[in-house]
C-alpha cells in the first residue's frame, strides 16, 4: 500500500509502470536504456478513492487522464529508473492529495445600498461631464 493522505492509501496492484527510453542528457545510454518511467493509473476503477475525490481528480489531472479515466504520467527527469519510478509515484501521489482536498464552498456576497447609490451618482456625474463636452449642454439639476 502506498500512503496518499491519513485515509487514503492507493495499492501496488492498481498501479502499473512501463520503461520507455527517456530523451535528453544521458549521451550514449539514452539509445540503450529505458529510463523513463511511464505510470498508469486507473483512477475511475479504483476502489481506494471515494467518489468525492474521483471527481474533483478528473479535473484537477486534465490532459493527464485518459476518457477511460487512466491517469499516466511520464517521469524522464532523472538518469535512472529507479529515481524516475519514485518521482512517478510522488506527482501521483501529490495530485491525488490535491484532489482528496475538499474546496471551500463560496458564500456570495451582497452590495449593500450605500455602493448601489454611490455607483448609481458616479455615473450621472459621468453622464453630464460627457454631456458638457459634446456641446449639448443641459441642466438638469
Amino acid at each position: 500500500m502506498i500512503p496518499v493522505t491519513p485515509h487514503i492509501s492507493l495499492p501496488e496492484e492498481e498501479i502499473s509502470l512501463s520503461f520507455i527510453r527517456a530523451s535528453g542528457p544521458g549521451g550514449q545510454n539514452v539509445n540503450k536504456v529505458a529510463s523513463a518511467v511511464q505510470l498508469r493509473f486507473d483512477a475511475r476503477a479504483s476502489r481506494a478513492l471515494p467518489y468525492e475525490v474521483k471527481s474533483r481528480l478528473s479535473s484537477i489531472a486534465g490532459s493527464r487522464m485518459t476518457k477511460e479515466g487512466v491517469i499516466v504520467i511520464t517521469a524522464n527527469r532523472f538518469r535512472t529508473q529507479e529515481a524516475n519510478r519514485e518521482d512517478a509515484i510522488e506527482r501521483l501521489k501529490e495530485l491525488i492529495a490535491r484532489a482528496a482536498i475538499k474546496p471551500k464552498p463560496r458564500i456570495p456576497t451582497r452590495i449593500s445600498r450605500n455602493q448601489k447609490k454611490k455607483r448609481l451618482e458616479e455615473k450621472t456625474k459621468r453622464a453630464q461631464i460627457k454631456r458638457a463636452r459634446s456641446g449639448k449642454i443641459r441642466f438638469d439639476d
